[in-house]
This record gives structure tokens, sequence and C-alpha cells, in this order.
């Protein structure tokens, strides 16, 4: 070989590290793409999801606020009922103020208030002296009286599956309470 050849040779030598180096120069650059790529998308999605939640933030907030609206209560005549008892002799006296979501719902069921009594009077004289006297027999009927306005008034009750309008009667609340 010549001198000649011998440069031809060491000149060619350091072209072919070049193309090397380019090929792994567009590799380095497109996984850097790639890379850059996935970051933005990732923050794009976290920004979103944060965006949302700050939204569901807010929409607890405007709730509770809407929930500390105080209740609308709605109190019901006396009534005297006999109760289911043996002999026919036990009979209670009972102050219900009915919990309302708001004023409205109120003069709604003033309208229907002589159904609404005589239903309760009816699901009142039912029971028994013993189940009116004990803390889960005053619970079952309130949950039950609350049902019975629920479906006179064409509200979602208060059990799951319920179907009709949100339910705006919140509670049934005694404001007397005397078995005899």
């Amino acid at each position: 070989m010549s001198a000649a050849a011998a440069a031809t040779a060491t000149a060619e030598a350091p072209e072919a590290p070049k193309k090397k180096s380019r090929k792994l120069l567009f590799i380095i650059v497109g996984v850097l793409v790639l890379a850059l790529a996935g970051a933005g998308g990732a923050l794009f999605i976290l920004k979103k999801n944060t965006a949302e939640s700050h939204g569901d933030e807010e929409a607890v907030a405007e709730q509770s606020h809407k929930s500390r609206t105080p209740p609308t209560f709605l109190p019901l005549d006396n009534m005297v009922v006999n109760l289911a008892d043996a002999g026919g002799n036990r009979f209670v006296q009972l102050g219900l103020t009915l919990q309302l979501q708001d004023a409205k719902t109120g003069d709604d069921m003033k309208a229907y208030m002589p159904s609404i009594r005589s239903q309760i009077l009816v699901l009142i004289s039912q029971r028994t002296a013993d189940e009116m006297l004990q803390v889960q027999g005053k619970e079952k009927l309130a949950a039950d009286i609350v049902e019975v306005i629920s479906h006179e008034m064409g509200y979602g009750g208060s059990k799951p599956g319920s179907k009709g309008a949100p339910n705006p009667v919140q509670a049934v609340r005694f404001s007397s309470f005397i078995v005899q």
C-alpha cells in the first residue's frame, strides 16, 4: 500500500464514525422530543384533573353554603290517637313539626294537610304503647311519617331506589310526646 492509499484509508475512517454519530444524534434527539411530548401531555392531563377537582371543591363549598341555609319548620296541630294495644285504653298525644327544605314546600304541603294528617293518624293508630315508648319505635315512626308525606306529595322517598322528585321533607321533629 502506498502512502496515498494509507492517507485515503485514514481519511475514510473518520467519515464512518461521523455517520454513526449522526444516527446516534438523531436517535437522542428523537428520544428527547418524545420525552418532552410525553411530559407535556402528562402536565396537560394533571392540570385538567386539578381544574376539575377545584371545580368539585367549589361545588362542595357551594353545596355546603346552601345547606347552611336554615330549614323551614312546619308545625302540625297536636294529635291524640288511640293505640293498637289490647283493650284499646292506651293513647298517645303527639306534637309534630316537619323540617322542610324551604318555605315553598311548606306552602305546597298546606294544600294537602287534611290528607297528610289523616294518613299520619292511621299510621300512629297501628302502633302499640310499647313501640311508641322505645327510641327505635320513635325513630321508625318519624321515618314512616316522612314516607307517608313523600308518597302523598309525590316526592322521592328516603329509601334507596325511590323514584320521583327529590324529597324536601328532611325530618319529623317531636315537640310533645305523651303516652297514656
